[in-house]
């Protein structure tokens, strides 16, 4: 299999198509096995809604940073909205005139599914593999188990990060070499820090720590490093502002502040990673489902660890320094995945199982492309053979009830094995990598059939013409008191229990108003005050709390939010019906829906339409002038003072002025923002406006990153050669010289 060292670029862009095809391929192999697979759990709970929700927001010429009536989740600078992500504004503008939900969000899913395989097959190029090896590698990397599992059917944004990330992996490499210009490594490094979740910008900060040490070791110079580090400082200022809310804001959340623990739970112990290559694998760690896992996310691929049998390790060790890089972001990545449980907002180490299967995927694939050899093959065939034996070993050690399987799986993997080692012998490197390819789609089909039905959905609907047209006309702000738990799993459709209730984002689909939300940064007196979970289910104590009264003001906590509609779930209230309405409520029926709900309703209309956000006053007169999300203008009256309380959700960015002068304000039962109008006061303009906290030192921490690229952007065009072709860094220390990888890179054509 002994090619060119330095393919040329017709090869390059014909394998990179190749790439992108074999994504689609794979796509549509996982399709056949679950059309619903990437419309599950978080995805369809908690991100599609959420794209519904800001799309229509953006049409309306609004940037939904607060939705006051989204009392759980209406903090959107602090979930993972993306607010500042212009992919992720294009997505959810869309996302409105498409009905079908699950469609949707597997075209997104398919396309950052290409842009992530092309990513890993640009990096591969750049430490010098083979065209052919590389595209295995970016084919292989969406159908590694955790991201196919998880982060693709799954956690949207873990996804998308990642996707952005492995560009800018590439695009560093190129710039460090003096290949390019520090805009690409910029611009996808900021992608991956603004789709507003934290994993991608932390793992991105590392990535690029491993490929400065990498690009010092292997070129001995200090100034390449340092520039890429200088870029990725600038791309970490520009993106400061969509962290700085989240951690300003830290204090009144479930997460609450800084704070490093360990516990066992989604921590994956070293020696599971030896079961990368067997599609069989179910790894041994504790998580929702117990010890033993009924998905086979630690694989990552078929050829992954038989494959290390056949390179020449000779030669390969003379080109190791180029590698250190990948071999130290799977080690990172392999250290995280065990432990600690917590690092602040980073929990469940097993997140960062796509760092170990991007870091030991390239790492393996540059190894092929560059040193894979087939002489001697059958000693490399009886060392290939031991390894599969090792993997046997461990996947039976995890999970000894499959054997059967198991065996199935080696004796697959073998085949497969011989094949490709038959047809590099024969027919080249490309037949080869061509066969690995293909494998890629049977594995995948065989893995998501054999784990259905799959334990993570939510089976919400997936058309939302049909969920409005099932579900109850609810007009004004809804508060649902539920239980998603005592749902049954044959009442989860269109025709049973999502005909009448929401969970997560659920509501978000439908366009209706619900003070419940999907979030995972809850604010902690709220979600306490109705014992309200992420998912939004409650307690059943719940319903005596909303109705409770509120001490100072004497009014209860439905009365404060303005609610004007209560649902109950009638299994987690069975008797319900047979109480008397609480006092100015009233029991309403809607045929259809009394198998799942009990709703009261106001006696007296819609309180949320009236006086704006002004919840209660107490010696004021309050008239609302205007309202919009982020502001509320009161005129105000108070002869010996008094106390305002709106109907807004305490988070840290209020601000209150009286007549252009600041005010203190506070919180009542530690939720609701409360503000004292002085004696004195005659038609008062009270402005009480919110901010997301930190956004001035996001807006010049984003104005100074921009200015730090405009700098390195012209003196890299200034120190460019007059004949514009770049240093290739393997020739231009003599004393130090080793083969040439200089690749061509995809992104050429962009640019």
């Amino acid at each position: 299999m002994v090619e060119s060292s330095v393919p040329a670029p017709r090869d390059v862009y014909k394998w990179g198509i190749i790439t992108a095809l074999g994504v689609i391929a794979g796509y549509v192999a996982v399709l056949l096995a679950n059309v619903r697979h990437f419309y599950t759990d978080d995805t369809e709970s908690q991100y599609a809604p959420l794209w519904v929700m800001l799309g229509r927001q953006l049409r309306d010429g609004q940037l939904p940073a607060l939705v006051p009536e989204h009392w759980m989740a209406g903090n959107y600078t602090i979930e993972e909205a993306g607010l500042l992500n212009p992919p992720q504004l294009l997505i959810d503008l869309i996302a409105p005139s498409v009905d079908n939900l699950a469609l949707y969000a597997t075209v997104v899913k398919l396309i950052f599914a290409v842009i992530f395989g092309l990513g890993v097959y640009r990096i591969c190029l750049v430490y010098g593999a083979k065209p052919a090896w590389a595209a295995v590698a970016g084919v292989s990397i969406p159908f590694t188990g955790w991201l196919l599992f998880f982060d693709e059917a799954s956690w949207f944004t873990a996804f998308t990060g990642t996707a952005w990330m492995v560009h800018a992996w590439a695009s560093g490499v190129r710039y460090a070499r003096g290949r390019s210009g520090p805009i690409p490594t910029f611009v996808f490094l900021y992608l991956a820090i603004s789709v507003q979740y934290i994993f991608p910008a932390v793992e991105a900060g590392l990535m690029i720590g491993a490929v400065a040490v990498g690009e010092l070791v292997y070129q001995k110079k200090w100034q390449p490093s340092m520039r890429l580090l200088t870029v990725a400082g600038f791309a970490a200022l520009a993106g400061l502002a969509t962290y700085l809310p989240s951690m300003l804001s830290a204090k009144v959340t479930w997460r609450g502040t800084s704070q490093i623990n360990n516990d066992q739970f989604l921590t994956v112990p070293w020696s599971e990673s030896l079961n990368a290559s067997l599609p069989t694998t179910m790894p041994a760690y504790s998580s929702w489902w117990g010890y033993i896992q009924p998905l086979p996310v630690v694989y990552i691929a078929w050829f992954l660890i038989p494959a290390l049998a056949f390179v020449d390790w000779g030669k390969a060790r003379e080109g190791a320094r180029e590698l250190t890089a990948p071999a130290l972001v799977a080690i990172m990545a392999l250290m995280w995945t065990a432990g600690p449980g917590t690092i602040g907002p980073l929990r469940w180490p097993a997140r960062v199982l796509p760092m170990l299967a991007l870091g030991l995927l390239v790492l393996v694939c540059v190894l092929l492309g560059r040193y894979a050899t087939v002489a001697d093959w059958r000693r490399r065939g009886i060392a290939g053979a031991l390894l599969l034996g090792l993997l046997l070993a461990r996947t039976f050690s995890a999970d000894p009830h499959r054997i059967g399987w198991h065996l199935v799986s080696v004796a697959a993997v073998a085949a497969l094995g011989a094949a490709v080692v038959w047809l590099g012998r024969n027919r080249g490197t490309a037949a080869a990598c061509a066969l690995a390819i293909v494998a890629v789609f049977p594995i995948a089909f065989l893995q998501v059939n054999m784990v259905q039905p799959t334990p993570m959905s939510w089976n919400l609907p997936e058309n939302r013409a049909e969920m409005k047209r099932a579900f109850p006309t609810f007009p004004g702000t809804t508060l649902q008191l539920a239980d998603r738990g005592l749902i049954q799993p044959n009442e989860r459709t269109l025709q049973g229990a999502y005909g009448s209730l929401v969970f997560g984002n659920y509501a978000k689909d439908l366009e209706l108003t619900y003070v419940s939300g999907y979030t995972p940064n809850g604010h902690f007196w709220f979600g306490d005050m109705l014992c309200m979970r992420w998912d939004t289910s409650v307690c059943p104590d719940a319903y005596r709390r909303a109705f409770a009264t509120e001490p100072t003001t004497g009014r209860t906590i439905v009365d404060l939010m303005k609610v004007d509609r209560v649902v109950l779930q009638r299994a987690l209230y069975p008797d319900a019906r047979n109480q008397p309405a609480p006092p100015g409520w009233k029991w309403v029926d809607y045929p259809g829906h009394e198998r799942y709900i009990a709703v009261l309703e106001r006696e007296n209309g819609l309180l949320s339409t009236q006086n704006g956000r002004v919840a209660d006053a107490t010696g004021v007169t309050a008239t609302s002038v205007s309202e919009s999300d982020m502001t509320s203008r009161v005129r105000v009256n108070s002869e010996n003072g008094g106390q305002i309380v709106f109907a807004r959700l305490g988070w840290p960015g209020y601000r209150v002025t009286l007549d252009g002068k600041d005010l203190p304000i506070r919180v009542v039962a530690k939720i609701f923002v409360a503000v004292d109008v002085p004696a004195g006061t005659k038609n008062g303009d009270l402005v009480v406006s919110w901010r997301p906290p930190g956004w001035k030192i996001g807006g010049a921490t984003a104005v100074l990153g921009l200015a730090g690229l405009s700098v390195l952007q012209w003196l890299y065009l200034r120190s460019r050669r007059p004949d514009d072709e770049p240093v290739d860094v393997a020739t231009a220390d003599t004393a130090t010289a080793e083969p040439p990888t200089a690749q061509p890179d995809l992104a050429d054509a962009i640019r």
